[in-house]
């Protein structure tokens, strides 16, 4: 959890991580199983950000950790 920002949002390679661009994974899971998900409320809801952006808030995603521990 210590390469998370203190605040603010994270975009999906920033938490399922992207191999190709060298960004570790938080949450080790595929983006299909991610998107799926959130839809069933596994996972915390989007917030879209602009039309074609889609984030995540750095507080659900430690809440979401501290859950899972």
């Amino acid at each position: 959890m210590s390469q998370l920002p203190e605040s603010g949002f994270l975009r999906l390679p920033q938490i399922i991580g992207d191999t190709k661009r060298g960004i570790p994974a938080v949450i080790p899971v595929s983006k299909s199983a991610w998107w799926e998900g959130c839809r069933n409320g596994r996972y915390p809801k989007p917030v879209k950000l602009g039309p074609r952006t889609t984030a995540w808030s750095v507080d659900s995603i430690r809440a979401l950790i501290a859950s899972s521990k």
